[in-house]
């Protein structure tokens, strides 16, 4: 069974806003608190490397690469197939207009593999709390940056 971490805001934001928010890597460290840091050009096949806090304790250091880029609607990355199918990751951010002028932003992590369930039990909790951060974070950060 793959672990799925899917999260939903509704921003007061455009979406050209919550996009660069995404996107303006180099500001994570100023409302990001699960990845510490990323540098990637966001090409699609190059790599996006980030220091990620799984653990309340620490960081690592984390190599993924980029699977799609549609500016405004799409970002994706995760990691390449392990070997044997061991463990694969697909980690995407997608934007929807809303009537309001305003965004709907879509986190979703999605880890799979038959290794994935042992990740799942040592760390799904805290997967499960960096990523609903980031997610907040995103969203406080664009309605932040919309208001100023």
């Amino acid at each position: 069974m793959p672990i799925i971490i899917e999260y939903s805001h509704e921003i007061e934001a455009s979406v050209d806003q919550v996009w660069d928010v995404l996107t303006d890597l180099k500001a994570y460290p100023q409302w990001n608190t699960f990845v510490e840091k990323c540098e990637s050009t966001l090409k699609v096949g190059d790599p996006i490397n980030m220091r990620v806090r799984v653990l309340p304790f620490m960081a690592q250091p984390q190599q993924e690469f980029i699977f799609e880029n549609e500016p405004g609607c799409l970002l994706s990355y995760g990691i390449k197939p392990a070997p044997l199918g061991a463990m694969k990751s697909y980690r995407s951010h997608r934007l929807e207009p809303l009537p309001n002028g305003g965004t709907r932003y879509l986190s979703c992590f999605e880890l799979s593999g038959w290794f994935a369930p042992v990740v799942g039990l040592l760390l799904g909790r805290f997967l499960r709390d960096g990523f609903r951060r980031m997610s907040q974070g995103i969203a406080d950060e664009a309605r932040r940056r919309a208001a100023a």
